[in-house]
This record gives C-alpha cells, sequence and structure tokens, in this order.
C-alpha cells in the first residue's frame, strides 16, 4: 500500500508536538525557578508572538504551525493560571467564556482578511515581546525568592497517656514550633515547606532517639502558592514517644540546632532543617 506522506508537514507537527510538551514541562515548577507570575505572563507572550508571526508568514503551511503553537501556548497559560491561582468556578468559567471569546474573534477577522502583518512589522512586533519578557524574568530574578523561617518553643509538656498498653511507649503529636514563609517581592510563587528533623537527648536510653517532625497534613497544600508581600504560618508538629507508665507530666526543652550531636542535662527535644531541596 502506498501512502502519500508529505515529509515537510510530518515535520512540522512533530515540531508542534515537542513544542507542547516543552510549553507543559515549563510550568511544572522544576527549571529556571521562575515565578508563578513570570511563567504566565511568558506564555501569554509566546501566545501573541506565534500569533502574529503566524499572520505575517502566510506561506506554506508555516502560518498554520504559528497558529498551533500561539493556541496551544494560550491553552497551557490558562490551564496553568487556573491550576495555580484557583479562581474558583466564577473566575474559572469567566476566563474560558473571554477566550472563547478571542478566539472566535480572531478566527473571524482572519477569514474576512481584515488582519494583515507586514513581516517588518511581524519582527518588530516579536522583538518587543523577547524584550519584555526578558526584562520580566530579569525583574524576577533580582527579586528573590521565598525564605522559610523555623521558630521553636522554648519548652512543650507532654501529658501522661490516657489510653496505654500494658507496657512500651506510646506516641503523642506536640506543637514544638512555627515555619514562617515570606515572599517579600511582588510576584506570587510557588513554595516547598521545608523538611525537618528532630531527635530527643537529655534521656537514658531513649526508645528511638530521632523522632518525626513535620507538618500538620490539612494544614497545607505543597503545591500551593504565596502571593507578593505575604507571610505564611505553619505549625511544626513532632511525634514524642511516652513512657506507659508516666503518670506525670513531663517537660522537655525545645531546641533549634544543626544536628543531634552533643549532650543535654535535661529532656531536650531538638529539631533542624534538612537542606534537601537542591
Amino acid at each position: 500500500m502506498d501512502f502519500d506522506i508529505d515529509s515537510g508537514k510530518l515535520l512540522y507537527a512533530l515540531g508542534v508536538l515537542f513544542a507542547a510538551a516543552a510549553f507543559l514541562y515549563f510550568v511544572r515548577d522544576v527549571v529556571f525557578g521562575l515565578s508563578i507570575t513570570v511563567k504566565a505572563v511568558l506564555l501569554l507572550l509566546a501566545f501573541v508572538g506565534f500569533f502574529v508571526a503566524g499572520v505575517a508568514v502566510q506561506r506554506d503551511v508555516l502560518d498554520v504551525v504559528g497558529f498551533a503553537l500561539s493556541g496551544i501556548a494560550y491553552v497551557v497559560f490558562v490551564g496553568y493560571v487556573v491550576v495555580r491561582y484557583d479562581p474558583g468556578e466564577t473566575g474559572t468559567f469567566l476566563l474560558l467564556a473571554a477566550s472563547a471569546a478571542v478566539f472566535l474573534g480572531l478566527g473571524y477577522v482572519l477569514r474576512m482578511r481584515e488582519l494583515t502583518v507586514s513581516r517588518r512589522t511581524a519582527t518588530a512586533v516579536v522583538a518587543a515581546l523577547v524584550v519584555l519578557g526578558t526584562v520580566f524574568v530579569g525583574v524576577d530574578a533580582v527579586g528573590g525568592g521565598v525564605t522559610y523561617d523555623l521558630e521553636t518553643e522554648s519548652s512543650v509538656t507532654v501529658e501522661p497517656p490516657t489510653r496505654v498498653p500494658d507496657r512500651g511507649y506510646v506516641s503523642t503529636e506536640v506543637t514544638v514550633g512555627t515555619v514562617t514563609a515570606s515572599n517579600e517581592f511582588v510576584f506570587t510563587r510557588a513554595f516547598d515547606l521545608p523538611s525537618l528533623r528532630g531527635c530527643l537527648l537529655g534521656v537514658e536510653d531513649p526508645p528511638n532517639r530521632e523522632f518525626w517532625v513535620g507538618y500538620e497534613s490539612a494544614a497545607f497544600d505543597q503545591g500551593s502558592i504565596i502571593r507578593g508581600q505575604t507571610t505564611r504560618t505553619f505549625d511544626v508538629r513532632a511525634d514524642v514517644l511516652v513512657d506507659a507508665n508516666q503518670t506525670e507530666p513531663v517537660t522537655y526543652a525545645v531546641e533549634r540546632d544543626a544536628d543531634c550531636e552533643g549532650e543535654r542535662s535535661s529532656p531536650t527535644l531538638v529539631v533542624w532543617v534538612v537542606d534537601d531541596r537542591n
């Protein structure tokens, strides 16, 4: 069977496919370290740039390629805004309705041949978009990222267990401090709370020197955002083992340190940040 395949169009289709994959990878917040605001702006600029290029080319199927890339950039932009900014049902509906109106309007003017752009004008527009995008990236780079500050309580008191086994230890969860995430710049950013570790010192023969330290599961979404000029505070929880035979409250000092080295003269919960995000 003889298939008549246009090799050029096949390569164009593959190029569009890989461009779509690149756009989707771009918004995964794993490359470049750009803020959510700047990524959304760059996607919008890409939409405008590819559309202008498509209008100006009008040669073979390159114009279709330009429009396809423009449409993909815009679809990824809308999806990114909805997922990251969470505008709610009403906001999402309005965004989709406005997007439909934009594309229907652009399609109409193109079909009516009422929209023409010279190559010189298109080149100038694309160059201006590139400069504008570069400015946003530069401003984003100097604006700094999200900072995290761990503050511990001076001490915590653990009450004796109320429901206990005949022997052994009972796990008790207590609040030992807070972590504050701060975004001092104007752009919205994704945030990733630091990992924490903790250990118990000043106690002879503890059943488990290290203990779990983290955040309440319902307190935050790891994929959440922090808007510009905003701080968010999260309770730090520790899972402490309590002797099943304990009958009186026990007070633990709480310290922030770099590791679990050293000795303490009294029961002490040591908490530190694990820098595992690099």
